[in-house]
């Protein structure tokens, strides 16, 4: 199926206006993406879809789209410097200014789950033999209900946990077969899985965070939607919280009011 410039255009502002994604370079991957599937769901051309998206209530279909163009390969333990950096620095300056008994972590566009449950494996280990009077459940949010249904499932092929500590599989997964591993329900009760949308003009929670994991999300985004984006990161951290992006990433020193610690991490001042 072929998609001509103004479907293209269409479907660039449409996913733009929606979600901030930013299409402009990306005609031939939104065709050899969409193409057999819109296909296979038996819409005839392009213009017949976004029609179909633009009044659809459901939102599944709109999922499927924001599935197909922006989901890459994920895996556990991914970027560890930024656990260690959880392990040596942050926890270290975030846990004595805790006072109501909640450690706030929100992994933003958690995807299909490897990244929240990778947090919680580690609180899980760094707690041992530590207070454990806190609760530390972690909220993971995407806008995609395709792999928030794979996230809250929690089963996942051998091949996304090569990088992870070797000692993670036996503790934290029960081995179904073959190449199938589920998380263990003690790591799945630690996380809160929603729908939701980084589009949003105000982040509206109850409790402020004190780190937020927002992770080659961002490479979607044009520099104004993420100028914006993580002027709400800061104001929904604690002082003192911190941001950590994907490795790629970079914010501009001059549109962030972050302090910059180092490559991919952000501290909102105290």
């Amino acid at each position: 199926m072929d998609l001509n410039e103004r479907e293209f255009c269409r479907l660039r502002d449409f996913m733009y206006g929606k979600f901030g994604i930013n299409l402009s370079e990306k005609k031939t991957l939104i065709e050899g993406r969409l193409s057999n599937t819109l296909s296979a769901k038996g819409f005839k051309s392009f213009t017949e879809f976004i029609d179909h998206l633009e009044k659809d209530k459901t939102g599944e279909d709109l999922s499927l789209v924001v599935t197909k163009l922006t989901t890459n390969f994920t895996y556990f333990y991914r970027e560890e410097q930024h656990i260690e950096f959880m392990k040596k620095v942050a926890l270290n300056e975030i846990l004595p200014t805790i006072r109501d008994g909640n450690l706030n972590i929100w992994s933003a566009g958690c995807s299909s789950g490897e990244e929240p449950y990778t947090i919680a494996m580690f609180l899980d280990e760094y707690f041992q033999g530590r207070r454990t009077d806190l609760d530390k459940r972690i909220l993971a949010t995407d806008i995609s209900d395709k792999v928030l249904n794979i996230a809250q499932k929690g089963v996942y092929h051998d091949d996304r946990m090569t990088r992870m500590p070797p000692n993670w599989q036996k503790a934290y997964f029960k081995h179904l077969g073959g190449d199938e591993f589920e998380v263990k329900p003690k790591i799945k009760q630690e996380i809160i899985f929603r729908k939701f949308n980084l589009m949003e003009p105000v982040f509206r929670f109850k409790r402020k965070f004190h780190i937020i994991f927002c992770r080659n999300v961002m490479i979607y985004f044009d520099a104004n939607t993420i100028n914006k984006l993580t002027q709400r990161f800061y104001d929904a951290l604690m002082p003192g919280g911190y941001l950590f992006i994907g490795l790629s990433e970079t914010l501009l020193k001059h549109h962030t009011n972050f302090e910059y610690v180092q490559p991919s991490i952000y501290r909102k001042k105290r």
